[in-house]
């Protein structure tokens, strides 16, 4: 790989951990903040699992903490492939809750994200942080 392909990548890496680390936080955001029966408006299964929401709420921020402060802060910066790949988890996971409620037009958004984050993992595999 060239330099010049590597310092694209690297590049192309840092807005992918951007826009899962804004996508993820604003998710935290809208399942710790705002009332339960708001969120009931869009996901019709929110009151029935309201610990399941704060807890996934949790797990969503940490994520888009842990895509990109370690990296900025120079700090452990090998916590970005952790929190990629608990990502893909976390979709994996979310994708089995839709199916076995049987919601299989609800997993496009946890696809989609299951995707880019495991594309994160494999990227910052090959280019790690420094």
């Amino acid at each position: 790989m060239t330099i010049n392909t590597k310092k694209a990548l690297h590049i192309a890496l840092w807005a992918l951990q951007a826009l899962l680390s804004i996508s993820l936080c604003w998710a935290a955001y809208i399942k710790l903040i705002w009332p339960l029966e708001q969120l009931a408006e869009m996901w019709p299964w929110v009151l029935e699992n309201q610990k399941l929401v704060r807890i996934t709420g949790i797990f969503d921020g940490l994520a888009g903490i842990g895509l990109v402060i370690p990296g900025l802060l120079k700090i452990k910066p090998r916590l970005t492939l952790l929190a990629s790949g608990g990502l893909v988890f976390l979709m994996i996971c979310a994708i089995g809750f839709h199916i076995l409620r049987d919601e299989i037009d609800a997993i496009s958004f946890n696809f989609v994200f299951c995707i880019l984050a495991g594309m994160l993992t494999w990227g910052r595999i090959k280019i790690p942080l420094k």
